[in-house]
């Protein structure tokens, strides 16, 4: 029984989705997600040379909400000193289905990045614009789709290029003296981590009616390299910083888990589900050392797509957060034992993130 919801005209465009965004939603830069992926129609069977898959996606966010673990710091909004990320990306997607088992992919992102701090009172912005990283993976079905005709499973495995510009540099003003510094951009707007890394992904569905039904998603980048040398401030680091590495920027994993429920109505399909973007404290392969925010958010995310005939689809999402957490750091945890005095940095996130894009078939 084929799914009739065509949020991209079949399940591989989700995948794609899930490993092509940057996806941070605040200061815990988090460069995945699961932006679009729900119900989908049963691999295509009949098409024996394939076809084509090309996919638009703009997101864009606020992060504005300081928290250290999950309490908020409602006193920097307060005081007006709040740090203000606004991210924008356009991610552009390119799928050859080669058959109704094995696809591949390859993802593009553009991002326009600003981040707004204060310095001494004075308020100023920093900013970030260019290519992020690309990411070429492949995919298969693990199981027949003229067996399995109601639920499948896909595997993906991939390669995350460095090519975006991890040390982006812009003016910091420092508003004692009036001299601005040139230096490298927070972490949260950097194009990219310096690191190459491998993509590892599990997506499912399960049809229960061909109007109902329910997706899962588990996504995991493993980046092996430690750090990549860019410092972690404009400032002088102190010697703490240097004595528990997070005087440079670190080279994370990231991982995200998706699942959910569908309905189709008529050339709607609406659908409801919860996910966990996470930067983790620790990475599976090589080092911990270096700066990162470590955290999660666990949103909830409403989507409608609505389908022009068989060849494109329209589509909105906005997940929206309930839990916002700021763990500790490796290098937070170094200073704890270090200086005896417990440390904990903060980190902004966002309310909710607006996603929407078209896809077409070819």
């Amino acid at each position: 029984m084929k799914f009739t919801v065509r949020i991209i005209l079949t399940i591989t465009i989700f995948l794609l989705f899930i490993r092509s965004n940057t996806f941070a939603q605040g200061c815990v830069a988090i460069r995945s997600t699961g932006g679009i992926c729900t119900m989908d129609e049963h691999p295509d069977s009949t098409n024996a040379n394939g076809y084509w898959l090309f996919n638009s996606n703009s997101r864009y966010y606020k992060s504005f909400r300081h928290f250290v673990g999950k309490q908020e710091q409602f006193q920097r909004i307060t005081l007006h000193n709040n740090v203000i990320n606004k991210v924008y990306t356009q991610d552009l997607t390119l799928t050859r289905v080669l058959n109704n088992r094995w696809s591949l992919s390859v993802v593009l992102p553009v991002a326009d990045n600003s981040r707004s701090q204060v310095n001494s009172g004075t308020r100023f912005s920093t900013h970030s614009f260019g290519i992020g990283d690309i990411h070429l993976a492949g995919y298969v079905w693990l199981f027949n789709p003229a067996k399995a005709k109601n639920w499948n499973v896909q595997a993906g495995l991939g390669i995350k290029f460095a090519t975006g510009n991890y040390n982006y540099q812009d003016y910091f003003l420092n508003a004692a003296t009036g001299v601005r510094t040139l230096g490298a951009v927070d972490q949260s707007i950097q194009l990219g981590d310096g690191g190459t890394g491998i993509t590892a992904e599990i997506n499912a569905y399960y049809n229960v009616t061909h109007r109902f039904g329910f997706y899962g998603n588990v996504y995991y980048l493993a980046s092996p390299k430690d750090v990549n040398g860019v410092p972690r401030s404009v400032n002088p680091a102190s010697a703490t910083a240097i004595a528990t590495t997070g005087d440079v920027l670190s080279v994370p994993d990231q991982f995200l888990i998706r699942f959910g429920a569908s309905l189709v109505v008529n050339k709607f399909d609406f659908s409801l589900g919860v996910r966990d973007d996470c930067l983790p404290v620790k990475d599976l392969v090589g080092g911990n050392d270096g700066f990162r925010r470590p955290g999660y958010i666990i949103a909830a995310e409403p989507g409608v797509t609505y389908r022009i005939g068989k060849s494109v689809s329209l589509y909105g999402y906005a997940p929206i957060a309930i839990i916002r957490d700021r763990t500790q750091s490796v290098p937070d945890i170094r200073a704890t034992q270090l200086t005896g005095t417990f440390t904990h940095g903060d980190a902004a996130f966002a309310d909710y993130v607006v996603n929407v894009g078209i896809t077409f078939k070819f």
